[in-house]
């Protein structure tokens, strides 16, 4: 049986590794995909502790089902906005977008 503390520790290196990718990468995509990373120690983290604080409940398994059904949505957005972004500025690198700028 796998432990409490290596499943939250997982998950704390997949968030740790998803916080580096959106700080530190350029592109979007890769921005993008570091997100799905955090959701993901999210999920993991929801459901390791469901399963060592209330071994008979399911609150745990749903709240990992609505975070992916949330980074699901995200990348779909997120996706449908970086086409737009490459549709208009023929990049998809973060700091050469100016969208925002008057």
């Amino acid at each position: 049986m796998i432990s409490l503390y290596s499943l939250t520790a997982v998950g704390a290196v997949l968030f740790a590794i998803g916080v580096f990718g959106v700080l530190a990468r350029r592109n979007v995509l890769t921005i993008l995909m570091s997100i799905e990373l955090i959701f993901n120690a999210a999920a993991l983290n929801f459901a390791a502790f469901n399963r060592y604080l209330h071994p008979d409940g399911v609150w745990g398994q749903g709240a990992a089902l609505f975070v992916i059904a949330i980074a699901a949505a995200e990348a779909v957005v997120g996706m449908a906005l970086v086409l737009v972004m490459y549709r208009d500025f023929k990049t998809i690198l973060a700091e050469s977008l100016d969208i925002l700028k008057g």
